[in-house]
């Protein structure tokens, strides 16, 4: 069965989007995020930008397939009004590994439930419009560790399989006395497991799943 290792994201954060409805001012923004704890800083930054702002609503969604995890808060705003229209834009885009927050700005008219949903899910919309949408790979990382007269065999494997090396050091055996690398490598998901078994099958070279 083939592995769907591949998802789409913003390749970069937004500029801001104004949109107006009625005296209020929604401020849109756009962030690609890979956890879930980048989320709060964000949302302090905004609130610094926009002091005088009431809302500052935002939903994100992380992950792809069964590890999907996603939060729509309406921050104050009647429920469902806010964050479920911003995160039904995300859905809509296609996208994951993003956060979306509108900043609201109230100008004294109530918008009433119909109109608070459509002023934050155009919002989104417009931000999103904004955004460059790209592909990227759902990757896996190993630890490899080998003695350096492995060197060029483990070298020769990396090469041959476009192997991204994301870290490396070398350190002094204790026992021997000679010299130990380790790297860290980066492969696309889909080829892990041919990958794993490549260097779990030589001898000499230890791997281990990070």
């Amino acid at each position: 069965m083939e592995i769907n290792d591949t998802y789409q994201t913003i390749a970069i954060a937004s500029e801001e989007m104004l949109f107006k409805e009625k005296g209020s001012k929604f401020f849109g923004y756009a962030f690609p995020i890979d956890h879930e704890d980048e989320v709060k800083p964000i949302i302090e930054d905004l609130k610094k930008q926009h002091p005088h702002a009431v809302h500052y609503c935002y939903a994100y969604q992380l992950g792809v397939g069964s590890k999907i995890s996603y939060r729509a808060n309406d921050d104050g705003e009647p429920s469902n009004t806010a964050g479920a229209p911003i995160y039904g834009q995300i859905q809509s885009f296609g996208v994951t590994n993003v956060l979306v927050v509108v900043v609201r700005i109230f100008g004294g008219v109530k918008l009433g439930v119909g109109g608070l949903i459509a002023a934050y899910r155009t919002t989104a919309q417009m931000t999103l419009e904004t955004c460059e949408i790209i592909e990227k790979t759902i990757d896996e990382s190993f630890l490899i560790s080998f003695d350096y007269k492995n060197m060029n065999k483990v070298m020769r494997v990396i090469k041959e399989k476009k192997l991204e090396i994301t870290s490396q050091e070398m350190e002094m055996d204790e026992i021997s006395g000679l010299p130990i690398g380790k790297f860290t490598i980066k492969t696309r998901k889909k080829n892990a497991e041919t990958v794993f078994s490549i260097f779990d099958l030589m001898f000499e070279i230890d791997i281990k799943i990070i």
